[in-house]
């Protein structure tokens, strides 16, 4: 039982509410008085809504982001439904911007936008003391993060063994890319590293295995990095991963060489590149230097184990399918663990609205509000990207298909997007589906494609598939395989290294 209940929908169990807790953390005299609900976005609203109201509360504050938009208005609605008297209280980035046109907005009592850490405990302070504030939605001042109490007490045992556990060093970010909320920042406010790295030696003690850094660019500030990086180093234990955002073209010496010193499955860096298009680039206020960008990655590559995942988007403003493909060849180039094809979204509040009419933008309305057409890219090349999208995340990013993927683009003279493309397409063609699609009928699929379509060799490409189904420690031999004369290399396995980067390892680089 609880007077105030905190709960949002992740989009997976493994996933934790870091915005939750920290709400929770600063409740103040409130918090034993308070309980957190986390549930994902595959849980049926009424039984949430069963669970929330078993504990008699008399607030319930939901966290809403672009992942959980529809079933928390679902959920909002059962609430005031069954329980109309019961005080409803909306945040997070979702509702943050554009809030008096949302459903989800309309139906709570209250909403409080932008970062609630204090503000949320206050208004409920007011309100169970019967004065509450004027007005339905609250725009309270940035917290001082200094002043916070940080939340990572509150990760209990079970979240440290199976969950990935979310980790921040800054808030904000000094670049202006249009697409992004965090181009509406002013700065970048710092989390205080003494109390920070005194919380994070606890977590290891208590066994956290996977930290995700959410800052938006770790490596803005390098002796802050530094010093984060070093204490990360020194603790590192087999089987600890560490996750860090950053802008490539701006890694110091330092930063780089301490990256050189970190063992494999350790670190996986996620590098915003987007696009390399100039004009695009200047377009939507991104400022990075491309010689940097592709000299770092190269050193990235070449001489750290780190793991590579860089970010591409589709559907910018000016972006040609044709230029999107160049961008997209470039940066393969450059030796990426992972590439993900992001198709750009219209976020709520972000200023990339302003060039709707200039390069007729059309969005989805509903989330995650994805471009559907603009005046270089029609609805049916939209469609196309985002199947190519996908396949590539199951062909080539799940590392499930080192060897035998790239063979569908290696030796083309006309760029790997145009030949994964036509790929792309041949399977859509064949199954009508992007979801839902077992490992082994890929596999089967690929065989086809690679014989039929590109006529090499079935043995060989067999022998292939056979090598990169053993390297994530499958031992059974698919059915469609036994015709086959194969031998039995022994399965790679370490235990070390997160699944899916593991079996990236044992080809260097993916894609030559």
């Amino acid at each position: 039982m609880a007077d105030i209940v905190l709960a949002t929908l992740n989009a997976k169990y493994i996933h934790c509410g870091f915005g939750l807790r920290y709400l929770l953390a600063n409740m103040g005299v409130l918090r034993a008085h308070t309980s957190l609900l986390e549930f994902d976005i595959n849980t049926r609203p009424a039984d949430i809504a069963e669970k929330i109201l078993a504990q008699s509360p008399k607030i319930v504050g939901l966290g809403v982001y672009i992942w959980n938009t529809a079933p928390t208005t679902t959920l909002v609605r059962i609430l005031k439904t069954v329980r109309p008297g019961l005080v409803v209280i909306v945040g997070g980035p979702e509702v943050s911007h554009e809030t008096e046109g949302q459903e989800v907005a309309r139906r709570a009592d209250r909403v409080i936008c932008g970062e609630a850490d204090l503000a949320f405990g206050e208004l409920c302070s007011a309100i169970l003391a019967g004065t509450p504030p004027p007005g339905k939605i609250l725009r309270p001042p940035l917290p001082d993060l200094g002043a916070l109490k940080l939340p990572y007490d509150l990760y209990t045992e079970a979240d440290l063994r199976n969950r990935v556990i979310y980790v921040e060093t800054s808030r904000g970010c000094p670049f202006s890319c249009e697409f992004c909320l965090s181009s509406l920042d002013d700065s970048v406010r710092h989390v205080p590293l003494t109390p920070l790295l005194a919380a994070l030696e606890i977590l290891l003690e208590r066994g956290a295995r996977q930290l995700k850094f959410v800052d938006r660019t770790f490596n803005v500030h390098p002796e802050r990095s530094l010093a984060v990086l070093d204490f990360l180093l020194e603790r590192h234990k087999p089987g600890l991963f560490f996750h860090f955002e950053i802008v490539p073209d701006h890694l110091s010496p330092g930063l780089l060489d301490v990256l050189k010193q970190f063992p494999s499955g350790a670190l996986q860096l996620e590098a915003g590149v987007q696009t390399f298009n100039p004009a695009v680039a200047e377009r939507i206020s991104r400022r990075q230097s491309y010689p940097v960008v592709e000299k770092t990655m190269a050193f990235l590559r070449s001489a750290t184990q780190a793991h590579i995942h860089a970010d591409l988007i589709a559907g910018l403003p000016g972006e040609s399918l044709q230029s999107f493909a160049d961008s997209f060849d470039r940066l393969l180039g450059l030796g990426p663990h992972e590439i993900q094809v992001g198709i750009l979204k219209r976020l709520k509040g972000t200023p990339i609205s302003r060039h709707d009419a200039e390069w007729e933008m059309a969005y989805s309305p509903e989330p995650p509000y994805e471009i559907l057409q603009n005046k270089l890219l029609n609805f049916a090349e939209v469609q196309r990207l985002k199947r190519f999208a996908r396949y590539w995340d199951l062909l080539a990013n799940s590392g499930n298909f080192v060897e035998t993927a790239p063979l569908i683009w290696r030796h083309s003279p006309n760029g790997a997007f145009s030949q994964f493309m036509r790929f792309s397409d041949w399977l859509f063609n064949l199954c009508g589906r992007t979801d839902s699609l077992a490992l082994i009928r890929l596999m089967e699929h690929l065989h086809l494609y690679l014989t039929d379509e590109m006529r090499m060799d079935p043995q060989s490409v067999a022998e292939r598939l056979w090598r990169d189904y053993q390297r994530g420690g499958r031992k059974d031999k698919p059915e469609f395989l036994r015709v086959f004369t194969l031998p039995d290399p022994a399965p790679r396995t370490d235990s070390a290294i997160p699944r899916r980067q593991s079996r990236h390892t044992s080809i260097a680089p993916p894609y030559p």
